[in-house]
């Protein structure tokens, strides 16, 4: 009967605190995540190649250097140092959101020398008298999270965890790019700047012949210095590039983390044709390759759960608490029987008259958390714009390339019919000589469209992600969050 009555009496004492929380506000805004299962880019944009970057898509090229950089950069890079201890700073917060619930001991242990009061509660002998108070007592405790309030702040802790994982594979992944896209400019701007100087060379050979044609008086001294005015052009190109190619050298060096101030030991040699490939569907796919896409989504994992926790602030928050120790007037009597204690209760916090500072406090997570949902929608329709701008892009210079082909083609066959021509005494050697400066331009104008080239089909293999990759059904649950998670 006197166990009934408690329980009645417990259960009274529950409705009266819930009854006395303050009324959580309601969420009339709410941002909701757009559906991008269709999102695609346009039909007209497509490549010879279908599909998505591996995850060590360097190795394609087949160039030890590029690989040898990458695998450098990765390892050593100061970026991906603080990537990592943000990782590490967000571990240490998971953890310390882990340890504040559940069960909890802990051991005190005091030893004080006091004067009681003669005119105080205590009367004689301890009042007026100074008397030693030792203690030692063993505490301990419960948190039962009635409301979840401690698993919201786990959930959110693990969401900001997961997504300084994502931003961690962001930087590897933008770092390999950075770092490829350098290599091949720096190789490009030295085969450029070879292809200077050989140009020079021609346009040496061509000044001394029209130095000899103005000396037999067949031409004039403006034919000369127009050919000389020429050579030292080109002589300055090819000095710009080698300051452009060291430029790139220096900055590779930043990008793979070498501080010691020594260059590189790179070699010019041939780049292999581009490897680039563009999937025929984006959806989903797209958010499980893109790792700055997963952060965004475990950003707003992250928001839910402290919409969760501050909406739970509203609820009594009620524990148990216990204790059991040893307490007495001197430190002789410490160990005695009669010098036991023992506690046992429980105690029900209850949000009276806290409801505007707890309602500021649930208005800032779910304006963070739609926040959150807004980044999200827009970088996910950027990323899907800067895969049709790269595909679109990469695919005009395949076209333009495709098209120089001819253009040079035309010229080697002017270097062939000026040959036959001089050989034949139709033609001197200057006509020949400017034919070949033709080709060599032509040349130059491969190179400048296969550095482009690869520059954007390295973008583009970013921009689809890079290949990181996911688990789609992760991706398709954060268009499903709005609607089944959000409150």
């Amino acid at each position: 009967m006197k166990t009934t009555m408690n329980l009645k009496r417990f259960s009274l004492l529950v409705s009266v605190a819930l009854a006395a929380c303050a009324q959580i506000p309601s969420d009339p805004h709410k941002v909701t995540v757009n559906d991008f299962a269709g999102a695609q880019y346009a039909a007209s944009i497509h490549l010879a190649r279908d599909g998505w970057p591996d995850a060590r898509w360097w190795t394609r090229y087949q160039d030890p250097q590029l690989d040898a950089l990458v695998e450098r950069a990765l390892r050593d890079s100061p970026t991906l140092a603080v990537a990592a201890q943000r990782v590490a700073g967000a571990n240490a917060a998971l953890a310390v959101s882990r340890s504040a619930g559940g069960a909890s001991t802990s051991l005190a242990a005091g030893l004080n020398r006091q004067r009681y009061s003669g005119n105080g509660l205590f009367p004689e002998p301890i009042g007026g008298n100074f008397f030693n108070d030792a203690s030692v007592q063993v505490k301990a405790g419960y948190d039962f999270d009635w409301w979840g309030k401690h698993r919201a702040e786990v959930a959110a802790s693990l969401g900001e965890v997961n997504a300084r994982l994502a931003e961690r594979a962001q930087a590897e992944r933008t770092l390999a790019a950075a770092v490829a896209q350098r290599y091949f400019h720096w190789q490009f701007l030295s085969a450029r700047a070879q292809a200077t100087r050989a140009l020079a060379a021609l346009q040496e050979e061509l000044v001394g012949e029209r130095r000899q044609r103005v000396a037999r008086g067949l031409a004039n001294i403006d034919e000369q210095k127009i050919a000389e005015r020429d050579l030292g052009a080109l002589r300055e190109q090819a000095l710009g590039l080698d300051a452009q190619a060291a430029r790139e050298r220096e900055a590779l060096r930043a990008l793979v983390g070498d501080s010691a101030g020594s260059a590189l030991d790179l070699q010019a040699r041939p780049v292999n044709a581009g490897v680039a490939s563009l999937p025929s569907r984006l959806g989903m796919d797209l958010l499980a390759r893109r790792p700055d896409l997963q952060a965004a989504r475990w950003r707003i994992e992250s928001m839910l759960g402290r919409v969760a926790a501050s909406q739970a602030a509203f609820y009594p928050d009620i524990n148990l608490a216990s204790a059991f120790g040893l307490d007495a007037v001197s430190l002789g009597r410490l160990l005695r029987p009669n010098s036991r204690t023992m506690l046992l209760g429980s105690a029900i916090e209850l949000p009276l008259f806290d409801s505007l500072r707890l309602s500021a406090d649930l208005g800032v997570a779910r304006a963070e958390r739609d926040a959150s949902i807004a980044d999200y929608n827009a970088a996910v329709a950027r990323a899907v714009g800067e895969v049709a701008e790269e595909g679109a892009t990469l695919q005009g210079l395949e076209r333009e390339a495709a098209a120089h082909q001819a253009t040079r083609a035309y010229s080697a066959e002017l270097v062939a019919t000026s040959t036959r021509r001089m050989q034949a005494g139709l033609a001197d050697r200057g006509a020949v000589l400017l034919a070949r400066q033709s080709l060599l331009r032509q040349d130059d104008i491969g190179l400048q469209q296969q550095d482009a080239a690869l520059q954007t089909e390295v973008a583009l293999i970013r921009a689809l992600g890079g290949g990181y990759q996911t688990s789609t059904a992760s991706a398709t649950a954060t268009a499903a969050l709005p609607a089944n998670k959000i409150n």
